[in-house]
Order: C-alpha cells, then structure tokens, then sequence
C-alpha cells in the first residue's frame, strides 16, 4: 500500500454561498513567521468585488424582511461554529504571526463578540426607536430600518476579531456586507468565509474577498449600489482618498473600529421618521 499523501487545502473566495476562485487566477503566497510556504489564498479581482456586491444586493431585502430575532439567532450560530473550530482557527491566527496567547485571546474576543452583537439584533427598536413628543395633533414615530449593502475594510492584522466585529454588527442590522480582508489575516479570513456557510447566513448575504486593500477599497467605495462602507481596515494613506469619493454617489462611510456599544451598530442603520395625523378627543 503506497504512502498517503496530504490533502492540501485550496483557499478561495466566498461569494453567493459559494466558493469560487478569482476570476483572474490570482494567488497570494501566505507564509508563517520562518519565512515558510503555507498555502495560496486566492486574490480578488475588480470582476469578483462586483459579483459580490451583486451578490449582496440580491439577497439584501429578504436578509432585512426577516425577523430580528431570526437574524439574532443566525448572529449567534456564527459564535456556535466559530468555538466548535477552535483549534483550527487558532494554528491559523498562529500562522499569521500572533502568540499562542494573543490567537486564543484574538478567538475569544470574536466569539464573544458574535454573541454581543446577536444580542443587540431585535432590541434595537426599543433601544433607537420609538415615539417623538411634538407640539400639534401627529402623531412621530421614529423606526431604525438597514442601510442596504455595506462594503468592509477588514484590519490587515486583526485575526478572526478584527473581521467579525464588522461583519456581526453589520448583519446583524440587516445589511448585506462584502467584507475585503489581506494582509495577515487572509487565512482566517478565507476559512471565515466557511463558517458563514454553515451558520445558515443565506447566500448573498455575507461575502468575503480577500485581496489588496489599496486596490479594492477604491473600487468598493465608487461601486454605486455599496450604500456604506467602514474603513476600519483601509490603509492610512489612503483614507482620506477614500472619503473623499464616497461622496461622488452618496455613499455613506464610518470607522467603527468594530467597538461593542449601540453606536456601531447604529453606524449600519438608518433612521425613518414617519408623520401621522392623530386623533384628537
């Protein structure tokens, strides 16, 4: 019987519930802190960030007509699949140059942190909603609803964490995302994309591309059916490039930084106000 060979893992795209490759071919080397060959991710092209929009636009409306508690309990899953792999994500984060201690941290950071932000997914009309005191005889009544399809700048070193602390509050609003993530963090990024597959996120609703921020970014932000962006994750010198031009098609942009507290998560929806003649006894 002859010597068994190692299945090697083939990096790729996720894009509407599927795995393809980069439409160019492309692959980016990933190597561990010893300079050592680790794998191939696949590297994103300006035909893939728009089949990903795409993507997301499609499946945005049926995302948002869902149920709050619905997509709380999608939010959650992600945290479920995330401890179930534990180890896998942690020899990865290993590999992108952090310590043992700062992988497991990293990892416990983004599981806890799913399971905030699912949390927060049908309280927020309590918490940013609700009806307006006004002078005269209406009725005000103040609704958050989705911004539509968000574009992501992942932080190029911030591991699992880094990625879902935009990703989570992001759906968890109802928003579709497109998630562009390099640099350190294309491993996990890359297997991020099959969690989202497995924690019933429908297709369309969650895309990861990973690739060159200074190349993406820019297409991200003129793409004209992106309704916001966060950019967190964009390079410094580009930043003030890339606001800029969010304002040649209106496109709204933030930098959460992926911090837990109703301002993130407000920065992913929009708030409708609605005039109502009332009754007067």
């Amino acid at each position: 019987m002859s010597e068994r060979v190692e299945v090697a893992k083939t990096y790729k795209l996720f894009i509407g519930g599927a795995f393809p490759r980069s439409e160019s071919g492309r692959t980016h080397p990933v190597r561990d802190r010893r300079d050592r060959l680790v794998a191939h991710v696949a590297w994103a092209s300006r035909k893939d960030l728009r089949d990903a929009v795409r993507a997301a636009r499609a499946a945005q409306a049926a995302w948002a007509g869902r149920t709050a508690y619905n997509r709380a309990q999608i939010v959650y899953r992600i945290a479920e699949v995330l401890e179930g792999r534990r180890d896998q994500f942690e020899a990865e984060l290993r590999v992108g140059g952090m310590t043992s201690r700062a992988a497991r941290a990293n990892l416990d950071a983004a599981i806890d942190g799913s399971v905030y932000w699912a949390g927060f997914a049908d309280k927020l009309e309590q918490l940013a909603g609700g009806v307006n005191p006004v002078a005269g005889p209406f009725l005000n009544v103040s609704q958050t609803i989705p911004l539509g399809v968000c574009g992501l700048a992942c932080p190029d070193d911030g591991g699992v964490s880094g990625m879902l602390g935009l990703v989570c509050p992001a759906l968890a609003a109802g928003n579709a995302v497109v998630a562009v993530a390099g640099g350190r963090s294309a491993l996990v990024s890359s297997t991020l994309g099959e969690v989202l597959a497995t924690s019933d996120v429908p297709a369309g609703v969650a895309n990861v591309l990973t690739g060159d921020h200074a190349a993406l970014l820019g297409w991200l932000v003129d793409h004209a059916d992106v309704d916001m962006v966060d950019l967190t994750g964009a390079p410094a010198d580009s930043r003030a490039d890339l606001e800029a031009r969010t304002a040649e098609n209106l496109t709204r942009w933030a930098a959460t930084g992926g911090a837990e507290h109703l301002g993130t998560i407000m920065e992913f929806r929009d708030v409708r106000t609605v005039w109502h003649p009332a009754r007067i006894l």
